[in-house]
């Protein structure tokens, strides 16, 4: 999604606008996406050296190690780009889901405070967790997780909460 298009998942008014988009840092599809791209590599030898001699037992497990390490690494990129965090003007959302979709949204107004989080790894390969509290809760409502610059999205969350609590208006 192109920065400043609205997704085809929430709507957004005519005074409102996207301040901040984002996916999580890539990190987030772990160790499964090299192995599963390890496992397609591996499975595409075997079944190319051994289909040499006609198709046999070793061709088959090769095609389908190769079809299982490529299912693994297409269902952890899916995971990854089908998770969305947008702040807008006036509104938080979080994204979820490649099939069923889980959709968290809240208005600025209702935030209480925010935190962010780096362990000295997401410091080292910048990426950390921005975690939002709304009135009324003790617990984090929304957490963006593995957020790639996440200083750049707290500054932006921080700006927009000083709009709205300055003038009550958004920008």
């Amino acid at each position: 999604m192109a920065f400043g298009s609205t997704p085809d998942w929430f709507h957004i008014s005519d005074d409102e606008s996207i301040v901040w988009e984002s996916r999580p840092h890539p990190i987030t599809m772990g160790t499964r996406l090299p192995v599963g791209i390890g496992l397609a590599l591996a499975g595409f030898l075997v079944a190319g050296w051994s289909g040499t001699d006609g198709v046999g037992l070793l061709t088959i497990l090769g095609v389908l190690t190769t079809v299982a390490g490529t299912s693994l690494a297409f269902a952890r990129y899916l995971a990854w780009t089908n998770t969305r965090y947008v702040i807008t003007s006036t509104e938080l959302y979080k994204k979820r889901g490649i099939v069923s979709r889980d959709v968290t949204q809240f208005r600025l107004e209702r935030v209480q405070n925010t935190s962010l989080r780096q362990t000295g790894i997401g410091r080292l390969l910048g990426y950390g967790d921005l975690t939002v509290y709304t009135a009324g809760s003790g617990d984090p409502e929304l957490t963006f997780e593995r957020v790639p610059k996440p200083e750049r999205a707290s500054s932006r969350l921080s700006d927009q909460l000083e709009t709205v609590a300055n003038d009550g208006t958004a920008v």
